[in-house]
């Protein structure tokens, strides 16, 4: 193959499951994905090596990712960037001296957040060299619904796994499912693999009577959708009979910056965060604060039983939501649970703090119960 005919190997970093959409649509455009090794603590050691000291964990991860994917001779890492308040409007410029510092020889592109579909599509195309218009737009199409099956997914294993007989049959059968999406090339396989995926994990023994209680999860993005990030928060729960949903998830963001208007069904997540974070906070303020704000008051609306926020060291976005909290708690009664993780957050004390976190919901529940019942006998 001459270097005019060679395939593009494109790296993107992890976070979550996004992997799977991505590969998805470079795929199609004919381009290699290269998915990086899964964030570990390699990732972070290198990421942190040389990062800036006061530079958040998402930071730190992805430049780990990248560097462990310039080792396999990528020809471009892919960056998504915000004009934003966020730092995260900063880290690709920051990212790409210290890559070329580091001697590393790829091309960086970046994907900025809030240019739509418009964007989405120059993206894509600079990447793939495409002038086919409509492979272009199959590509971003076959990424979009992948991201919103994904979504369903994972909010189908979150109530199986709270509910298993045996613990880790419903993880099994998660991977098993995701491995069905995964093969999935267009739009026609994509449903006959989501029915299949459910099919797998409902394989999974439950115990339907079984005494759970849920939890929201909200905060900086990359925190709330990356098990490694969150110390597998999500598992933990489970396996203390939690089930738990994603209040900030890809599907909910596609909705708000990719999707065009006249595709959308009811409020986005973006609206209900303005319409909900009111009387708390007027305005963005950068990073998911006012998506976390809202959605503490969007879980007390609901009846949930708890919420957790989860963010970065030093996100400044996110210290300022925490700040806000103590406030709603005078209009919410929801439990709301705040853990700010770094490369240094012990696990011990994080697991005990969750532990003491469900017994707090578990007893409230109860007294709730408790309560309800005697109004009835009286």
């Amino acid at each position: 193959m001459t270097k005019e005919n060679k395939i593009k190997k494109v790296a993107f970093p992890h976070m979550g499951n996004v992997y799977i959409a991505w590969s998805a649509a470079l795929k199609k455009l004919g381009v290699e994905p290269f998915v990086p090794p899964y964030s570990s603590k390699k990732t972070l050691e290198l990421g942190s090596k040389y990062s800036p000291d006061s530079i958040c964990l998402p930071y730190k991860l992805i430049l780990g990712n990248f560097m462990q994917a310039l080792e396999k001779d990528v020809d471009y890492v892919a960056m998504i960037s915000s004009p934003g308040i966020c730092r995260l409007g900063e880290y690709g410029q920051s990212i790409r001296h210290v890559l070329k510092d580091l001697g590393y020889d790829s091309k960086y592109i970046e994907l900025q957040l809030y240019d739509g579909f418009k964007g989405m599509y120059k993206f894509l195309n600079e990447l793939s060299d495409t002038r086919n218009p409509i492979t272009i737009i199959k590509a971003i199409n076959i990424a979009v619904r992948k991201v919103f099956v994904l979504d369903r997914i994972e909010n189908l294993f979150s109530y199986y796994r709270a509910r298993e007989t045996v613990q880790g049959t419903a993880e099994k059968n998660y991977h098993k499912a995701l491995n069905i999406i995964i093969d999935a090339d267009n739009v026609r396989q994509l449903k006959k693999a989501e029915k299949a995926a459910v099919e797998e994990i409902k394989k999974t023994e439950i115990d339907i009577n079984r005494e759970i209680v849920n939890v929201d999860i909200t905060g900086e993005i990359f925190l709330v959708q990356d098990p490694f990030s969150n110390q597998n928060i999500e598992k933990e729960l489970g396996r203390m009979g939690v089930q738990t949903r994603r209040s900030l998830t890809v599907s909910s963001f596609l909705k708000d910056a990719i999707i065009p208007k006249w595709f959308k069904k009811g409020e986005t997540h973006l609206e209900r965060a303005f319409r909900m974070a009111r009387p708390y906070l007027m305005r963005d303020i950068g990073g998911d604060a006012l998506e976390s704000v809202s959605d503490v008051a969007y879980a007390n609306e609901r009846g949930i039983d708890g919420i957790i926020h989860v963010s970065p060291f030093t996100c400044m976005p996110e210290i300022m939501s925490q700040n806000i909290f103590p406030t709603m708690r005078e209009d919410c009664e929801i439990p709301i649970l705040t853990l700010i993780l770094d490369e240094q957050t012990g696990r011990a004390g994080y697991i005990t703090r969750l532990e003491a976190f469900v017994d707090l919901m578990k007893r409230k529940k109860f007294m709730k119960k408790k309560q309800g019942k005697t109004q009835v006998l009286n």
